[in-house]
């Protein structure tokens, strides 16, 4: 036991110790700009270390091979200590933050969640604007994904990080024969295209840094943009529609994306079914809700409708979060539509057959009773839950309406609101926040991971 234990810490201390790296790009952002928020970068820097080395020095010699259960403990960990730590500049400098604020903040970044609490952007320094916009593209793919990659340099096995972060029924798929090279893989793709963005919303006329940041938040579906109006500051539709082509592929599954690349063949896009009814989900409620704002003259021309249409409900289906108009005063029933329908799809071909005994498949993988059992206890648990937050939601001062949507919005990590949250979560109360907090940490690690280990049993072995 103190030797699983010495492993989970070791590990710990050792993705904190390679999360500092991520304070040094801000750094030098701060630095070009003088805003005058290099020390408080600086000394998160130097808090990263001092943790990492404290936690890894004990512990390297006697930590041992891990069982999954240790898996679970080291995912839940990382990713609350990472929201708590990566709060830190946001506390310090000009903007000062309250503890709370920042601690929402940073974990909306980090569980690419896109919720906000600050009111006006403008008021924010560049190398703070730059650091929100990073959070969300390293939690995009993953940190323990990128920790898989580099734990067997250090002589460490990552399977079991893996199975507890992945999420989904399928833990054990893999592109090729050694974890580690999955990992690294992906995220070769992932750099790859938010390369590809960047230089995408530059040619079509943003500026450079304002499309190195927007890449980081589109490719990780996350939605943070350094303006107030997010993408409609621009006011230019190409823009618009680079961002939706992106906001697809990341929200596609990134194996399909190195399949395709690899071996240069585009058609795998369309043979994957995954894909396939991904596409054809976007198409068909793009096609209605041009129709419905085109009909509703909310729009004067098809073109317009469907600019809106094709932006708003990539934005919110890929669950990015992104904006160019505020879409809460469209017509009633479609802003309720666009919050509940990523969170409901699945389960309607579930009720369509409930008593259908053909196997299910994900392509031509036929799931097992066990696997089918599990999503259903997912869903179980996941509505459980989300019924829990909203009436805590309301307890801490929010109405119906805004307490569904603020617990929609976390814990499928997916930005924008309704009611009082349709913007900013700035004006609800400390208590909703922090509600908020571990909705989005929830989401995050799709409910069970953090659950299990808050179960008595999971300590008595």
């Amino acid at each position: 036991m103190i030797n699983q234990r010495a492993f989970v810490i070791n590990v710990i201390g050792i993705l904190c110790l390679a999360f500092s790296i991520t304070m040094l790009p801000p750094m030098a952002v701060s630095a070009w700009y003088h805003d005058g928020e290099l020390p408080d970068f600086i000394k998160t820097f130097f808090t990263l270390i001092s943790a990492g080395l404290i936690l890894w020095l004990p512990t390297h010699k006697r930590a041992k091979s891990p069982r999954r259960r240790d898996g679970f403990l080291i995912v839940a960990a990382f990713w609350l200590i990472l929201s708590m730590i990566g709060a830190m500049p946001l506390t310090l400098g000009h903007h000062r933050l309250n503890p709370i604020d920042a601690l929402f903040e940073a974990t909306s970044g980090i569980t690419t969640t896109g919720a906000t609490v600050i009111p006006d952007l403008a008021q924010i320094r560049p190398s703070i604007l730059f650091y929100r916009q990073e959070l969300q593209w390293i939690g995009g793919m993953g940190l323990v994904l990128l920790a898989i990659a580099v734990l067997p340099i250090l002589g460490m096995g990552g399977s079991q990080l893996y199975k507890a972060e992945t999420p989904g029924p399928i833990k054990d798929e893999r592109l090729t024969p050694r974890l580690a090279h999955t990992a690294q893989n992906l995220w070769l793709v992932y750099v790859g295209l938010t390369l590809a963005c960047t230089l995408a919303f530059w040619a079509v006329g943003m500026p450079l840094m304002d499309a190195l940041e927007h890449s980081f938040s589109t490719l990780s579906t996350g939605g943070f943009s350094p303006y107030n109006e997010s993408l409609g500051y621009y006011k230019n539709p190409m823009i618009d529609y680079v961002a939706s082509v992106f906001m697809v592929a990341g929200g596609m599954n990134f194996s399909v994306h190195y399949l395709a690349l690899r071996g240069g063949k585009p058609m795998m896009y369309f043979r994957d079914v995954e894909v396939r009814s991904f596409l054809k989900i976007i198409a068909f409620v793009v096609i209605l809700y041009t129709a419905v704002l085109y009909g509703s003259h909310t729009y004067h021309t098809v073109q317009d409708a469907f600019h809106y249409s094709l932006f708003e409900v990539t934005s919110v289906i890929t669950s990015t979060g992104l904006g160019i108009t505020d879409y809460s005063v469209w017509p009633t029933f479609l802003p309720v539509i666009l919050l509940l329908f990523k969170q409901a799809l699945h389960e309607a071909f579930a009720i369509i057959h409930p008593k259908s005994i053909r196997p299910v498949r994900i392509g031509n993988q036929i799931l097992d009773e066990k696997t089918t059992q599990g999503i259903w206890g997912f869903f179980a648990v996941y509505i459980m839950v989300f019924v829990l937050l909203t009436l805590g939601m309301m307890l801490a001062g929010l109405d119906q309406v805004s307490a569904f949507a603020a617990v929609a919005t976390c814990i499928n990590n997916l930005g924008p609101g309704l009611g009082r949250v349709t913007a900013s979560f700035t004006d609800v109360s400390d208590a909703a926040k922090l509600l908020g907090v571990a909705a989005m940490l929830l989401g995050r690690l799709e409910v069970f991971t953090l659950l299990i280990i808050l179960m008595p049993d999971y300590w008595r072995s």
